[in-house]
């Protein structure tokens, strides 16, 4: 008996220090019973914006949208001795601050209490401690880069070499050049503080335009997020800086919310339930998109450490937490970790969620950092998803000036500012579909691997998958007059081809062009062509449609958007009605195809053309040749050697300056 009771008392003392170890603790709930919210009534507990979009993309609200029941928090709040730190619907859990033990077993008893674990030690005197989480991504000088030989009058801003290189990476300018620079969009941004964002040249725009929605520090309770840690600071300015000349940010035009969720004095699984409540909030007031440059395997207590066999996306608290955020409609972007060079290697969670767009870290010149973490996840999922810019990534520093800093925390906030102006120009589209689209537009999308994932993705390239999703066309016939129908998204500055293969043909040939009606900001147009047959034709038609979203020479683009077909069973009769010509302008390439290495170029115009740039494009895209051009009013015809191209289909594109003219296709045998 004497044995027995010893041995209970020194259980009893374990217990006692284990708990001292611990001031914060999870509250897990059972249930959600008694309840006032209701799914009729989704405006007590979400704004209209969060509604609007799962109405858009079909999400039905569910009980994890439910707020934790009021009287449960009621009770808890009541125990003497207990604070209330946060709340998550979501994992229908409680964080709450004590020292009491007794307050843990008061809690414990309640009959709606699932259990009550420790999360985090009390905070070091001073707030401060040894561990810098930061440390990989301490702030460096700039480095020696390429200088920018475009005309910088060519874009809508004017990125200076630092940002241009950045951007440029991706194409990325072409989105801003469109008009897709983040307007209407909101980005809330998850980090351990955003010190003097409020008093920064990166941020005079944002702060000027009101474009700073809201603030919530979910470590202190508290609005304010300006006097904490600088790294959330530096990874809006990413997004969010726009210093004409010297930096400007990826996404400059959206709106965003500060949320610090991160406890930059300790590293517990406390701030991974901050995390979770971070994300409620940016779901529920309605934003668009998460960027997180956080991360979570080791923490200052080794008993809460995460295996490699943890970060399968389906146990931690944060992982669960992104994805259903996910699950909302939102997109994560979060940073796939500086552990690269590390004993750890891979990931960190939340990076390891299956809908979580977990971002590496390359140079800009697509260079992979050697601290960038490395994939797969635990379960074998593909990651990182994408990299972008984090060596010698541009960011706004506390001094006030603009310099450069290595880590994956820039680079995931560089990839969500693109990914946020591609998703402006697509709202139609969910999340998932707007993540593919980044994926497939990878440069290693046909093998992805454990470095960068599908790759470094080319916006133009993510553009035109959208746009062929998007884009629709019919066709319809009265004689032998065909007409062409359809509709797709453009403004003024890109062009349309129009293509057929007539029965009996191998191949499609251009046989028109037409200008997009005017318009400076992306939207959806409807058009038509009419194509007229010779009499008694029959047989299947085909017609396709070529955009060309990008007409300058330097930056060429085009996209097969969509192609209609029709048949056409008796002859037709010719009603008489002229086919109106959809172009003043004419480019002929002649012999097509060719079999030797020469070829004439026929333009012909109405005008005289002082600069005529021709551009060469392969069936892929690629700029393979360029020559340069003057002709006067009418028609000229130009050699062209063409000796250096391999066997394949080309195009070769006509511009007046800066606009193209038209585009023939150049068949080489």
């Amino acid at each position: 008996m004497k044995k027995q009771l010893l041995f209970l008392f020194l259980l009893s003392v374990l217990t006692c220090e284990l708990q001292a170890q611990f001031t914060r603790y999870v509250v897990r709930l059972k249930n959600k019973g008694g309840t006032p919210f209701t799914f009729s009534n989704p405006q007590a507990y979400l704004a209209q914006r969060s509604i609007d979009r799962r109405t858009r993309y079909g999400i039905v609200i569910d009980s994890t949208d439910l707020p934790v029941t009021p009287s449960y928090i009621t009770q808890i709040s009541n125990v003497p001795n207990v604070t209330i730190l946060n709340v998550s619907k979501w994992l229908n859990s409680v964080s709450i601050l004590t020292s009491d033990a007794g307050a843990v077993t008061t809690i414990s008893g309640f009959a709606f209490v699932q259990s009550v674990s420790g999360l985090a030690a009390r905070p070091d005197a001073g707030g401060q401690t040894m561990r810098n989480k930061f440390a990989t991504e301490e702030i460096i000088g700039p480095l020696p880069l390429p200088e920018r030989t475009e005309d910088i009058n060519a874009d809508f801003f004017n990125y200076g070499t630092g940002s241009y290189n950045e951007i440029h990476l991706h194409q990325g300018e072409f989105l801003h050049n469109i008009g897709l620079r983040g307007q209407g969009m909101q980005v809330a941004v998850l980090d351990g503080g955003f010190q003097n964002y409020t008093t920064l040249d990166a941020f005079d725009s944002v702060n000027t335009n009101g474009q700073i929605l809201s603030t919530w520090d979910f470590v202190s309770r508290h609005a304010s997020v300006a006097e904490d840690h600088p790294h959330g600071m530096q990874c809006l300015s990413t997004i969010a800086a726009n210093i004409p000349g010297q930096f400007i940010g990826k996404a400059p035009k959206a709106s965003f919310h500060l949320f610090r969720t991160e406890d930059v004095a300790s590293e517990y699984p406390i701030e991974e339930h901050n995390w979770v409540c971070g994300a409620e909030r940016a779901d529920s007031i309605g934003s668009d998109i998460i960027s997180s440059s956080l991360g979570y395997f080791d923490f200052d207590n080794p008993v809460f450490n995460y295996t490699y066999a943890n970060m399968n996306g389906n146990t931690t608290m944060a992982a669960i937490g992104a994805d259903l955020a996910a699950k909302k409609g939102l997109i994560v972007f979060n940073s796939v970790g500086n552990e690269g060079g590390s004993s750890w290697h891979f990931l960190a969670t939340p990076s390891d969620g299956d809908s979580v767009v977990a971002v590496g870290a390359v140079s800009v010149l697509g260079t992979v950092g050697g601290f960038s973490s490395y994939g797969p996840s635990a379960d074998g999922q593909v990651k990182p998803d994408m990299a972008s810019v984090g060596v010698a990534a541009m960011i706004q520093t506390t001094s006030n000036t603009v310099a450069t800093g290595n880590g994956t925390s820039f680079a995931c906030p560089n990839m969500a500012g693109l990914g946020t102006c591609l998703w402006q120009g697509f709202p139609e589209y969910n999340n998932i579909k707007i993540i593919r689209a980044l994926q497939l537009a990878g440069h290693k999308s046909a093998a992805p691997d454990d470095r960068v994932g599908y790759g470094i993705p080319n916006m133009k390239t993510a553009f035109s998958i959208l746009l062929a999703e998007y884009a629709t066309s019919s066709s319809s016939v009265t004689g032998c007059r065909v007409t062409v129908s359809w509709n797709s998204k453009d403004i003024a500055a890109m062009k349309y081809e129009i293509e057929r293969k007539a029965p009996g043909e191998t191949g499609f040939t251009k046989i028109g062009e037409l200008s997009p009606q005017a318009g400076v900001l992306l939207a959806n147009r409807s058009y038509q062509f009419n194509n007229d047959l010779t009499s008694g034709s029959t047989g299947i038609f085909s017609y396709r449609i070529r955009q060309i979203i990008d007409t300058t020479a330097a930056g060429f683009y085009a996209a097969y958007i969509d192609t209609t077909t029709i048949n056409i069973s008796t002859g037709c009769i010719v009603t008489g009605t002229p086919n109106p010509d959809p172009t003043k302008e004419m480019v002929l390439v002649q012999p097509n195809p060719v079999s030797g290495s020469n070829v004439t170029l026929v333009v012909e115009t109405p005008y005289a053309i002082d600069r005529m740039p021709v551009a060469i494009h392969d069936g892929k895209g690629r700029l393979v040749m360029q020559l340069n051009f003057t002709k006067g009013t009418g028609k000229k015809t130009f050699d062209l050697n063409i000796s250096r191209l391999s066997k394949g289909k080309y195009y070769i594109t006509v511009y007046n300056s800066q606009k193209s003219i038209g585009t023939a296709e150049l068949i080489r045998l």
